[in-house]
């Protein structure tokens, strides 16, 4: 047995869900295929007459023939799998959504537990725990939600069939707003670890995605190592976090990065309204984060961060929103005629 056979014997004992067991049978069928030849060497002492085959030729031809059909319907399946998840992110469509990537057993489902607080989220202490993208929303506060995605932890050298077998699971990663790289920081090699995963990432064709590092299991360092590894990290990778999924209020760090990522992602508005139009403040004040409420006459004057399905049925309902952000920067565009010439000038105002 060689590496990729081993690893790929770990999945198949981790594998729980009907859809992970595809995967890992699909995989190992794509592995198994090309080295049929040599499995079947017994039997090359067999000859057949002139015009015949023999008994090894022809078991080849069986298997691979049989081996073909399992992969085309595997195939099929996870296509039907694919198409299934689609229509569940559509459904999830508007909401901030943070992918965990990372090396195998970096803590990963336990930083997804400790946010959402979902006892139902697998936890243990090995390699390849976690097959199944799982999600869970996680509240911030203020009205403010994000749906975290557990996903498959990576490894030096994954075998190529495997990681196309997972696609179907790591579409999670593409459609995230951010993903959120987690480090086992008390792993001597963590920095390999860290290029390993980034490598994946590039081979998904998600590796230029905004990316939040995060170190995770600093309590397992004794603090005389702890903060030059800190000041370290920060000077390699600034704005990155440092959490543990075992202390207390350890993950805070990590949810008020979250926090003000979600905000950023729900421009600022200003929503106009007639007085009498109660239902529609109670769904702004429930679903969006009001700033300021005033009145100018006789309409209801509301600053607020809300996102585009929320602005969209205000507008449907009569409700007149105006993006503030984009209001400021035509404002500040049109004092400066040649700041259309500037391409960094809409980012800064936008900001």
């Amino acid at each position: 047995m060689d590496r990729a056979e081993l690893i790929l014997d770990i999945f198949a004992t981790r594998a729980r869900t009907a859809e992970a067991k595809m995967q890992v049978e699909l995989a190992q069928l794509e592995y198994m295929l090309p080295r049929l030849t040599r499995m079947w060497t017994h039997l090359e002492k067999f000859r057949g007459g002139i015009g015949m085959r023999g008994p090894g030729e022809t078991q080849l031809e069986t298997d691979r023939r049989l081996i073909n059909h399992r992969i085309r319907q595997l195939k099929d399946r996870l296509s039907d799998v694919t198409r299934g998840r689609e229509v569940q992110r559509q459904g999830r469509k508007g909401t901030f959504r943070a992918s965990l990537v990372g090396y195998t057993n970096a803590g990963k489902s336990s930083i997804l537990r400790g946010l959402s607080g979902a006892r139902d989220v697998f936890v243990e202490d090995r390699l390849f725990a976690t097959l199944d993208p799982l999600t869970r929303e996680v509240d911030l506060g203020d009205n403010n939600h994000v749906l975290v995605t557990d996903t498959v932890g990576f490894i030096r050298k994954l075998p190529h069939h495997l990681v196309a077998s997972f696609r179907a699971t790591l579409e999670e990663v593409r459609e995230a707003d951010v993903l959120l790289h987690v480090i086992d920081s008390s792993h001597p090699t963590w920095e390999d670890q860290r290029h390993v995963v980034n490598g994946v990432l590039e081979e998904l064709g998600v590796h230029g995605k905004a990316t939040l590092h995060v170190f995770n299991k600093i309590d397992a360092l004794p603090g005389e190592t702890l903060i030059p590894l800190e000041q370290r990290i920060m000077n390699l990778l600034p704005n990155s976090v440092f959490v543990s999924a075992v202390a207390e209020d350890g993950l805070e760090p990590l949810r008020r990065t979250l926090l003000a990522r979600a905000r950023a992602s729900k421009p600022l508005a200003e929503i106009r309204l007639g007085a009498s139009e109660g239902r529609l403040l109670a769904e702004i004040h429930r679903l969006g984060e009001v700033v300021e409420q005033g009145t100018d006459g006789d309409e209801l004057v509301i600053r607020a961060r809300v996102d585009e399905a929320l602005a969209g049925r205000l507008k449907r309902s009569g409700a007149r929103v105006t993006d503030l952000a984009s209001s400021n920067g035509a404002q500040s565009r049109g004092s400066d005629p040649a700041a259309a010439d500037r391409p960094g000038d809409e980012a800064v105002d936008h900001s």
